[in-house]
């Protein structure tokens, strides 16, 4: 496999995690109570998150490798 298909599998991988891990905040949210525009912001907020993580797991991993 390339350098390139295995960033692409990589990338689909984190979106999807970031989808999932949104659904479930957001889930989670309106089973508190929260109103369906609270939840989307606490889903919209998870999926930030995770995207965010990713990013800097990524420039963290590739500052050790040069």
């Amino acid at each position: 496999m390339s350098g390139l298909a295995i960033g692409l599998i990589i990338t689909a991988l984190v979106v999807i995690f970031g989808l999932l891990t949104a659904a479930g905040a957001g889930k989670l949210a309106r089973l508190d109570g929260a109103t369906y525009p609270a939840a989307l912001m606490r889903a919209a907020a998870a999926f930030a998150a995770v995207l965010t993580l990713a990013a800097a797991v990524t420039g963290a991993l590739a500052s050790f490798m040069h």
